[in-house]
């Protein structure tokens, strides 16, 4: 159960939430969808990836973000001939000119910012993606075999470029592991097109006010951390993961068909956290199998590996996770009561 205090930060992150996407409609059209996804991973600590074409107003959503947090922002624009140092940073010697000793001292690299967005990280070797894949995981980097702590809160929002695949270097699927959600990025509509270039052809300035301070983030960071889970939502989450494993146990016909790997119980544990920061964004006290459904996709899509078969019929990770949704009932933990049928799997 949250406290009395608890009550009252959920109904303050609701308001911010809610001033936030605000602030982010003077600057970004659109992309209502995106913008809450990246606010959930933020809140649930977790990092995202966001894969789109170019020209979406990626980079320019994720610098209006911490304009609007109060946060340091930094950009690290990945490419073939980036080194860890250059994102970590380095030790280099430094004299002092009154007693002429030499000392090392650490000069920090980009990754010392509170969010950060790593550019097209998919164009760097793994070497680099290694460095910035630690920095996710423990919050610090090691650099001369001493550890540095990074500032929080941290948040990393990397991007891939779908198209150009020639001569980059594709994450691992244990390191694609390491992000909560996969955040597809997709073309306006009409409309939005057309205000996008009405304003951006046009000489307009746009001023952002700030909405939450870096203390108020980690505080609502725990906050999430405490909001109940009924047991039938836990069991709920588990099954997209579950189901998704040919082989242990039991799985729909579709799974077989076209899933060489499935989600590992990481997916398990960001489903409900993903569940957890929706739920209080929007007001509420508890997650339920909707905050669980709303955030299946881009939990899921990363972590779901296809086959031949898949790409041959166009299958998609997506494709997999709706006819999930529509398999999985809520309250039961199994599908269809412990007995699998083929009926949707056709």
């Amino acid at each position: 159960m949250l406290e009395q205090d608890d009550v009252q930060s959920v109904a303050r992150l609701n308001e911010a939430f809610t001033s936030i996407t605000n602030e982010l409609r003077k600057a970004i059209v659109g992309q209502e969808k995106v913008i809450e996804q990246i606010l959930i991973a933020m809140f649930a600590r977790g990092h995202c990836l966001l894969v789109g074409v170019p020209g979406l107003a990626k980079t320019l959503m994720i610098r209006s973000l911490a304009e609007t947090l109060s946060l340091k922002f930094s950009r690290i624009q990945f490419t073939p001939d980036l080194m860890p140092s250059d994102i970590t940073g380095t030790e280099v010697i430094q004299e002092d000119k009154h007693s002429g000793s030499r000392e090392f001292r650490f000069l920090p690299g980009p990754v010392f910012a509170n969010i950060i967005l790593a550019d097209e990280i998919n164009r760097t070797p793994p070497k680099t993606q290694a460095a910035l894949l630690e920095a996710m995981a423990e919050h610090q980097v090691t650099v001369g075999g001493v550890r540095h702590k990074l500032d929080e809160p941290f948040f990393v929002l990397a991007t891939q470029n779908p198209i150009e695949q020639e001569g980059t270097y594709p994450l691992p699927e244990a390191q694609l592991d390491r992000f909560m959600f996969n955040v597809l990025v997709d073309y306006p509509e009409e409309n939005e097109e057309f205000e996008i270039v009405r304003r951006t052809t046009a000489d307009v300035e746009v001023t952002l006010t700030t909405s939450l301070t870096g203390e108020e983030i980690l505080n609502l960071q725990k906050l999430v951390r405490r909001v109940p889970v009924a047991d039938h939502v836990t069991r709920y989450a588990m099954q997209f993961s579950r189901l998704t494993r040919k082989e242990k146990g039991d799985v729909p016909d579709f799974v077989r068909d076209y899933v060489t790997w499935g989600a590992g119980p990481r997916a398990s544990q960001f489903l409900v956290l993903g569940a957890k920061a929706r739920a209080v964004l929007h007001g509420r006290y508890h997650a339920t199998c909707e905050d669980v459904r709303e955030v299946a996709r881009p939990v899921m899509r990363h972590r779901i590996m296809t086959n031949f078969n898949a790409e041959a019929e166009n299958v998609k990770p997506d494709d997999i996770v709706n006819k999930l949704i529509d398999l999985i009932p809520e309250g039961t933990g199994t599908a269809h009561g412990g007995k699998l049928t083929s009926a949707l799997g056709s």
